[in-house]
């Protein structure tokens, strides 16, 4: 029986405009009504998530920033925070490839020093809270819990070469342009794998859905994984299931069948 089901959001349960069908609202009342848990799991920051579902904010949970920010109720339930010396590393790694922005990502507020147009486009879809700074080395008054790199040319073939072989944060290519590093004990999976135990839900009742790589390690913690059909091959040959792709609101068809 089926008590917890997760999504990501880009890819998967958004479009490719960024937008869900309406019919997701009367889905969860039936979710809820069964007693079932409805979690968001995103690269994005919480206060954005908060937005989307700002009708049940406080009603779900968000595992927001690729799994270093867990919030219900507006109550943390998990943060996995990176050190200033990690932080000054790969700031300093990111200024060094030509094609790319940094996102210095707090809890309180996302952090750039770029003012580079599309750059500052790109951020308003995924960060509510931004601040442009002259230096992302002297924030201060924030807890950081993730780097962003943004590369409009592409992070997989352009910036995720230069970081492969750092051992000392988790990284990972989050989308085609976006490459996320966080902490060692933080990604999608180990945030449900702690939620999991919070909530005293298991493996066999939970459902999965995602589309990308920073997808990998949450689609393995629950027996209903399903890739979108437009997903990442390898995480097609991990997940158990197929959807429909995101355009097709792939996860609501499956979300019907459970209501």
């Amino acid at each position: 029986m089926i008590k917890l089901i997760v999504t990501d959001m880009d890819g998967t349960f958004l479009d490719d405009e960024k937008k869900f069908s309406n019919e997701f609202w009367d889905i969860y009342e039936k979710l809820e009504q069964k007693n079932i848990k409805f979690v968001v799991a995103s690269g994005r920051q919480y206060q954005n998530l908060r937005k989307n579902f700002e009708k049940i904010k406080d009603r779900i949970i968000f595992i927001a920033e690729n799994g270093s920010y867990v919030v219900e109720d507006e109550k943390e339930l998990y943060s996995r925070v990176l050190s200033e010396d990690l932080i000054k590393k790969y700031v300093e790694l990111g200024r060094k490839i030509p094609t790319t922005n940094i996102v210095l990502c707090g809890k309180k507020s996302a952090y750039i020093e770029s003012t580079d147009d599309e750059f500052i486009k790109e951020v308003e879809k995924y960060y509510e809270e931004k601040k442009i700074v002259s230096d992302l080395l002297e924030i201060d008054d924030d807890e950081i819990i993730k780097v962003a790199y943004c590369d409009l040319t592409g992070t997989e073939e352009n910036v995720y070469p230069h970081l492969k072989k750092e051992v000392d944060c988790q990284i990972v290519v989050s989308g085609q342009i976006w490459l996320d590093v966080t902490h060692l004990e933080s990604n999608k999976g180990i945030a449900l794998e702690i939620l999991q135990e919070k909530i005293g839900i298991t493996f066999d009742e939970t459902m999965v859905f995602g589309d990308y790589l920073n997808d990998y390690e949450m689609l393995q913690k629950g027996r209903y994984s399903y890739a979108m059909e437009n997903a990442h091959e390898k995480i097609k040959e991990i997940a158990n299931f197929i959807a429909k792709s995101n355009n097709e609101n792939g996860v609501i068809e499956e979300l019907k069948k459970i209501v």
